[in-house]
């Protein structure tokens, strides 16, 4: 008969694509996981694994039977969730995925909090690109991701948190710095700096320039970044002008804070929320991470009406 802890080896296999990974990941030797996964191919007749890639690769059956295995550790896990939700304990394990421009800015304003509040909740935090949240959450790698919604994908449930207004800001000596605000089409601008592939806000950016048919000349020279700061820094020596959220313009000082602009046409918004890939048995987790994210914000980035969300997927 296949056993649970089969199951949790296979799973872990398929995530890590390396027997010793997987091993390690769950606290077992290599061969006694090697044995199990062998065991239960020979129980069932079929080859979960094809051994001869690198990394290894589940077979066309093999990743049905994962597919399958993960819905039922997921189903096996929830049992004590559904009891710590029936009793009102906000306790066990959440793990939570944050995309790298949220993360800098937002936990620092509620982790303390929740951990103090929670004494019992135990709090594994990674920083992760919303492709990889997405996979992450599909495969019950993570629980819950905070990340910039709407995702639009049918398998991921997801709730409004916040939202951010999307401000300019420019070197000392742009023209941008005349203005004491600018509309959409003035982003038609040889000097936009922008984050990297991968990162959602570089997207949003991308779709707000073309929001008024506006269109993206190319840069001083070829950069791009994967942080706020480090552009905020490039500007300030290069100069030119990128865009950046409110959570990251609140954390800048006095003297670059003089160096924003906001937009007179429209007020951009991004909406952050978070997204779990099914009817969540972690409820209580999730509905005070929810609110404990609310609380450590101002109140005006709870109101959706203050602005035009700006969606990061065409």
């Amino acid at each position: 008969m296949v056993t649970l802890v089969q199951l949790e080896y296979i799973t872990a296999v398929d995530t890590y694509r390396h027997f010793a990974a997987a091993a390690e990941k769950c606290f077992v030797t290599q061969p006694t996981l090697s044995m199990q996964i062998k065991k239960m191919e020979d129980e069932l007749g079929v080859v979960i694994f094809d051994r001869t890639k690198q990394p290894i690769i589940p077979t066309d059956v093999g990743a049905e039977i994962i597919a399958q295995a993960r819905v039922i550790l997921r189903e096996a896990k929830g049992i004590s969730s559904i009891v710590a939700n029936h009793k009102k304990e906000i306790s066990g394990e959440l793990r939570i995925g944050i995309i790298p421009s949220l993360a800098p800015y937002l936990l620092p304003l509620f982790m303390s909090n929740l951990a103090q509040s929670h004494p019992n909740l135990e709090l594994k935090v990674r920083e992760m690109i919303t492709e990889d949240i997405v996979e992450a959450l599909k495969k019950d790698i993570i629980d819950v991701g905070i990340l910039v919604t709407p995702l639009h994908d049918a398998a991921i449930k997801e709730e409004a948190v916040f939202y951010e207004e999307i401000m300019v800001y420019a070197s000392i000596d742009h023209t941008f710095i005349e203005k004491t605000s600018i509309l959409i089409r003035d982003l038609e601008s040889p000097d936009l700096w922008l984050l990297s592939n991968g990162h959602c806000f570089r997207s949003q950016v991308l779709n707000l320039c073309s929001y008024h048919e506006t269109q993206r000349h190319s840069l001083p020279f070829e950069y791009e970044s994967g942080s706020f700061e480090t552009l905020v820094k490039m500007i300030d020596k290069n100069g030119g002008f990128t865009l950046l959220p409110e959570l990251a313009i609140a954390e800048m000082d006095d003297v670059r804070r003089k160096q924003v602009r906001t937009f007179t046409d429209m007020v951009p918004l991004r909406e952050v929320g978070i997204a779990y890939a099914r009817s969540y048995a972690k409820g209580n987790m999730l509905k005070t991470l929810k609110e404990h994210i609310q609380k450590s914000i101002p109140e005006r980035m709870l109101a959706k009406d203050r602005g035009t969300i700006i969606e990061f997927k065409s």
